[in-house]
């Protein structure tokens, strides 16, 4: 498999699972995370559908739900943790960062924004929105927030995170109908996650 399809595959729950099981889905949702490349993953509905494969499929993953949760919860702390320290490490200068095909300033800001309106439940509101979970934490590791009170947010908000959507996936699971629509389930969910995004950054564009 090329770069690619291999890229191709990290942008499709389904494919993600079927090609790499808990291994890569720990893996994408600590870069999710953690890392500046992963805010074009699809983290929310990864962890909806791995909740469903609980039920439907388990033997692509090879573990109940209970285990799936704690696991994801860990990966998704331990991403935020790395994100932190990125954050802290490279500091303001990365507000002044040229934009590239990975990182766009303009990320970091709508960031900026929702902070400064949400304080460090940022680091838990965040957790359900695209991008801004990718940035909150680099941007607490960038202003220095204390890190207890950051690991405080960190660990809720993953658990929050990770034990509703696939708690809501592993119940809708066990319905036919939504084991044959859930394409347009999982597009339904990306809209929804993308509307505060977007009203945001059309409020900070009007700005």
């Amino acid at each position: 498999m090329d770069v690619i399809d291999f890229l191709k595959q990290l942008t499709d729950p389904e494919s993600i699972i079927q090609y790499g099981g808990l291994a890569l889905l720990l893996f994408v949702v600590f870069a999710e995370t953690g890392l500046l490349i992963g805010f074009f993953l699809p983290g929310d509905s990864l962890i909806f559908i791995s909740g469903m494969i609980c039920v439907s499929k388990p033997e692509l993953l090879g573990v109940n739900i209970f285990v799936l949760i704690i696991s994801l919860s860990i990966a998704a702390i331990i991403g935020n943790m790395t994100g932190y320290w990125f954050g802290y490490k490279v500091g303001p200068p990365l507000f002044s960062r040229k934009d590239s095909l990975i990182f766009k300033k303009r990320y970091l800001t709508i960031t900026q924004k929702f902070y400064n309106k949400n304080g460090g439940k940022t680091l838990i509101l965040g957790r359900f929105l695209p991008i801004i979970r990718t940035f909150a934490p680099i941007l607490a590791g960038v202003i220095r927030i204390d890190f207890k009170k950051f690991m405080m947010y960190n660990v809720v908000g993953a658990i929050a995170w990770i034990g509703l959507l696939a708690s809501i996936g592993y119940y809708l699971g066990n319905y036919e109908w939504v084991q044959k629509n859930i394409s347009y389930i999982v597009i339904g969910l990306i809209v929804i996650t993308l509307i505060p995004l977007i009203s945001t950054y059309l409020k900070e564009k009007k700005a």
